[in-house]
């Protein structure tokens, strides 16, 4: 007679029960997704309204139906192509409604008893904010006694000598879609409104020209920010046509590495998510290395003359997740991390000094990490693994050593925050032109989001300070170049 084992009724019960809080978990963190504040907030004295809304951006799915479908005929017909070169219509004439602003250039060299014969004049469309009109340079031309030939004065340097555009319009440009988010198209359109059509293969032409002129002062950045001994890393992804994907975006990354104490960051384009990219980047990088819990990164805790430091945000994001899930420990995590950065906050209006801040921390914080590691590892011996409130426990029991580690020093932070208000730009684009073109134009975005992004840490206005470097660079001493970078300007 064969036996058959009965099943274990109360186990899948168990299992059942475990699933089912799961899914109302996961449902829940969609809602907030959806209907959910976007602050991070945590207000200890209000326990009916416990919301600590987290940032978490979703894709888009797009679905459709089928109701119907039809025959379609069609007949092809033969077109034949003329193969006659298309005529260049020439270069455009700038409207004579705008307002003209004249440069005399006479020639340095004598023209004493030279008769005058006449000038030329070279028109460049100029921009300042509000206005387009053009700077008209007339270079008088004077004829040498007795035939001798002719003297002109000479025109001064420009960013980009056969393009129309001056500094100040070239600026605009980049600063309209890099810090103000405006897409090309749309400036293209808003050019058209004030009477002068440009075509948007000569915006992106500009753009892209601006960015080889920029690129030695990008590069001058990149060595800076990895001279530093404390950087703040994190990623962010870009959509990216690749002609190697027909009908689909690459999703590529945006690599950013930030020295908050000396205000600079550096946007390292990369086509994929790996841990090449900042091993690549960070191969001669010694000091503090600040990121979240992001697997990629781990590699670091491993390699000489680098300390890995993790995010007191990401965990504490994590507790805000199990407030549904677990009320009562998720609240007490949550109101002890909320000490800590009212430490953080009063010091930081106090004015202390990296080592005032470090002895305060010593006698403030290390109290609350303390007490906190010995509760969690109580409380995580109480609850379901995969939970929540499990998870979150788990998260920071793992990485509390190098959660606390910002203790030792007063240059460093409690979270990776500085580095993901630079991303933000990046993510207001993303809403705006949804895409680069392509992974060079991608790179050359980096490039923009890297100096831009510097130039706003030290309050400097993008669009001087852009113009100012486009009108010295064609003549300024390479070896130099580092002078141009923004927190090393001076109007």
């Amino acid at each position: 007679m064969q036996s058959t084992s009965s099943p274990d009724y109360k186990t899948l019960y168990e299992q059942s029960q475990l699933r089912i809080v799961a899914l109302e978990q996961q449902l829940n963190q969609l809602q907030k997704m959806i209907f959910g504040s976007r602050h991070e907030r945590f207000v200890p004295s209000d326990k009916s309204n416990p919301q600590l809304s987290l940032d978490i951006s979703a894709d888009a799915v797009a679905s459709g139906t089928i109701t119907s479908s039809q025959k379609i005929s069609y007949t092809r017909n033969t077109v034949a192509i003329d193969n006659k070169p298309v005529q260049h219509p020439g270069r455009m004439k700038l409207p004579e409604s705008l307002r003209r602003e004249e440069i005399i250039i006479e020639p340095q060299d004598d023209i004493t008893g030279c008769k005058k014969m006449g000038e030329e004049i070279t028109e460049v469309l100029e921009y300042q904010p509000g206005e387009l009109y053009v700077k008209q340079y007339k270079r008088i031309k004077y004829a040498k006694p007795d035939n001798a030939g002719v003297i002109i004065g000479d025109l001064p340097s420009r960013p980009m000598e056969k393009a129309m555009a001056g500094e100040g319009l070239l600026a605009q440009v980049v600063i309209d879609k890099y810090v103000d988010h405006l897409p090309l198209y749309r400036q293209m359109q808003r050019f058209e409104r004030a009477g002068v059509k440009i075509a948007y293969s000569t915006l992106t032409d500009w753009v892209s020209s601006t960015c080889n002129l920029i690129t030695p002062l990008f590069e001058a950045l990149k060595v800076e920010v990895l001279q530093s001994g404390y950087l703040h890393a994190d990623e962010t992804p870009i959509k990216v046509i690749d002609k190697d994907k027909k009908g689909e975006t690459h999703r590529g990354f945006y690599w950013v590495y930030q020295d908050s104490i000396n205000k600079i960051v550096f946007f390292d384009y990369q086509e994929g998510r790996g841990r090449e990219g900042p091993m690549q980047i960070l191969e001669n990088f010694k000091g503090y290395l600040q990121t979240d819990g992001y697997a990629a990164y781990d590699v670091f805790d491993r390699k000489p003359g680098i300390t890995l430091i993790h995010c007191m945000a990401h965990a504490r994001r994590m507790f805000n997740e199990a407030l549904d899930n677990d009320y009562e420990r998720a609240f007490y995590a949550l109101n002890e991390i909320q000490k800590l950065y009212t430490i953080e906050r009063i010091s930081k209006e106090t004015g202390l000094s990296f080592e005032e801040l470090k002895v305060v921390r010593n006698k403030k914080a290390d109290p609350i990490l303390k007490g906190m590691w010995l509760w969690m590892q109580q409380q995580y011996l109480n609850v379901l693994p995969k939970s929540a409130i499990g998870k979150a426990l788990a998260y920071s029991i793992e990485r509390w050593h190098k959660l606390s580690i910002y203790t030792t020093d007063g240059r460093l932070n409690i979270d990776n925050n500085p580095v993901e208000n630079s991303i933000r730009p990046v993510a207001l684009g993303r809403k705006n032109y949804l895409f680069a073109g392509s992974h060079e134009a991608a790179r050359r975005s980096g490039m923009f989001y890297s100096l831009l992004g510097t130039c706003k840490m030290h309050g400097i206005e993008p669009y001087t300070w852009l113009k100012d470097v486009l009108h010295k660079i064609a003549d300024h001493p390479v070896n130099k170049v580092q002078e141009l970078l923004p927190h090393h300007y001076k109007k």
